[in-house]
């Protein structure tokens, strides 16, 4: 959940330490002191609290034990209040492992199955909704339209909605595919979900987590984020506007509902955590259906997937002002949450490294094949996404000291592992596989990526010299150690690839021949989108994605 932006996801520092820890071997490495391990983890968090890319809260556990629970940076900048473990952060779409619980509770009772056509549910159900099912809200594969995506979404999401309303947004739209034909992330069908709670309970959605699992459980800080209400310690949340830190635009939580709008603390969701191994909510049985993915290595409200050796169940969320992850390993009892009150922040590219400081002795991570560094030197490079599959989406690649890196668009760096001379996985990603693909000259023409059953192609591009010459000028401070740096705006479609700075000093310049009247903007540092730090000018497009104004004359 829930803002539809170009998030630039932040340049993540890397410690040295960490890299270490991320050398392949065939077998798991040996356990570091768990001391050790807390203070490598603090060290990374904290580094990223100085770069301004993390303010929040992290809790891991391994073999049923907490090791960590801190809080970093501040929940509320202009007082001063600091982030702690019994922080309230908005949850976003971590909220979905909620509902579809509900869900299922409400199966075991006999109210409905899984199996049910929500027309049974839905009032006026339109046509086109005869064939979906229970089961294909809950796994994304309904083919509904999500309403965060329409083209009204930003202008409209500070205005409160009754959940019949927020549903009339989307109910006579068509539908994007056949039900059950592929998965597309949708949150429509996380609030027909909550709908189908409250129509067969006979309670509000948030009333239905509260009395069956929330008090339960003893969750006393967990609940229905709504903005008027008094809510001791909660965290505030920001975004990142070029190099300022600003309040997150406003949204009226009456339109996450079951998609996105519960709040709580890395404690209250290690509680969470620790109930699903037992029967207090869900029968096993129900919890593994809920576990079984359908497409995509989706179940029931989480992710399922294989991390070199490690089950992990996990689910990201985010919405404005905030970026979360919560990661399971039932069969080591370990769990990593990361709540952030940035929403810039890559809750879970953090979890990732955390998982690498904590399970690196339970991990099978593959031995990296040899190849000439001749051989990586070719394939650095820049390549863009097909943009019928992902629209202006770069791909970096870079070679140093013999080792390949990959870098995509609002990511952060990653080490690419050598299957052989064409093959690599991204080190975090052991289901991924990258293949350079070459031309009938036998020059590297593009690549493919494959991850969670997706296919990516990506063409190779040829950077352009330095753009020097022209009417317009600008210029960025800082960045001293950045790779590539260009800008994009409404002067070139957005292609981030056609202009390239060039460095003056301590300032990366370009110069661009532009046509008099009004133009919008952005850099591009190494794949990360910024507003201009030195223009305070700025306005917001359809999308709600905030960009710089210039006008010239």
């Amino acid at each position: 959940m829930i803002r539809k932006t170009d998030k630039a996801r932040g340049r993540l520092a890397l410690l040295s330490l960490l890299v270490l820890l991320l050398a392949g071997t065939a077998a798991a490495q040996a356990p570091a002191p768990v001391e050790k391990q807390v203070a490598t983890a603090d060290e990374y968090l904290a580094t990223l609290v100085r770069d301004r890319q993390f303010a929040g809260a992290a809790l891991v556990a391994r073999d049923g034990k907490v090791v960590m629970s801190k809080g970093y940076g501040m929940a509320d900048l202009e007082n001063g209040v600091p982030n702690g473990p019994r922080t309230k952060f908005r949850l976003g779409s971590i909220t979905k492992q909620f509902t579809a619980t509900a869900i299922m509770m409400l199966q075991e009772r006999g109210k409905l199955s899984t199996q049910d056509p929500i027309c049974k549910y839905v009032g006026d159900c339109p046509e086109a909704w005869r064939g979906v099912t229970v089961r294909h809200l809950l796994t994304h594969t309904s083919g509904i339209p999500s309403y965060t995506s329409l083209p009204d979404f930003v202008k409209t999401m500070s205005q409160p909605a009754k959940l019949e309303e927020l549903i009339g947004r989307f109910k006579n739209r068509p539908l994007e595919f056949q039900p059950g034909e592929k998965f597309s992330y949708n949150n429509s069908g996380y609030v027909l979900l909550g709908l189908i709670i409250e129509k067969v309970s006979g309670q509000e959605y948030e009333s239905f987590l509260r009395q069956n699992i929330f008090e339960p459980l003893k969750m006393a800080s967990t609940g229905y984020d709504h903005t008027g209400e008094v809510l001791k310690d909660r965290a505030s949340g920001y975004i990142l506007s070029g190099e300022i830190i600003e309040n997150a635009p406003y949204l009226d939580m009456s339109l996450p509902h079951a998609a996105g709008a519960l709040y709580s603390t890395v404690e209250d969701l290690y509680v969470w955590d620790q109930a699903l191994y037992s029967e207090k909510l869900l029968s096993k049985k129900s919890f593994d259906e809920m576990l079984t993915p359908f497409k995509s290595n989706y179940g029931y409200g989480w992710g399922v997937n294989d991390q070199y050796g490690l089950r992990r169940i996990s689910h990201g969320g985010g919405i404005n002002g905030f970026s979360t992850f919560i990661a399971r390993y039932p069969e080591e009892k370990a769990t990593i949450i990361v709540l952030s009150n940035y929403e810039h922040a890559n809750s879970g590219f953090i979890s990732d490294r955390l998982e690498r400081v904590f399970l690196a002795d339970r991990m099978k991570l593959p031995v990296p094949v040899k190849v000439d560094p001749a051989v990586l030197k070719k394939y650095a490079g820049r390549y863009e996404a097909d943009p019928n599959a992902l629209q202006n989406f770069i791909l970096d690649v870079d070679f140093e000291k013999d080792q390949l890196w990959l870098t995509p668009s609002h990511e952060s760096r990653r080490k690419l592992i050598a299957r052989s001379d064409t093959e690599f996985l991204d080190e975090f990603l052991s289901d991924s596989r990258i293949t350079f693909t070459k031309d009938a000259s036998g020059n590297v023409a593009g690549m493919s990526v494959r991850t969670g059953g997706l296919d990516l192609a990506a063409r190779r591009l040829e950077l352009p010299r330095a753009s020097l010459a022209g009417n317009a000028s600008f210029r960025l401070s800082g960045y001293p150690n950045a790779r590539v740096v260009t800008i994009a705006g409404s002067f070139n479609n957005w292609n981030q690839s056609q202009y390239l700075f060039a460095k003056e000093g301590d300032e990366w310049v370009a110069r661009l021949n532009l046509a008099p009247g009004k133009h919008t903007y952005k850099f591009i540092v190494d794949g990360i989108w910024i507003l201009d730090p030195a223009n305070r000018a700025v306005e917001a497009d359809e999308r709600g994605n905030r960009n710089s104004v210039i006008v010239v004359k």
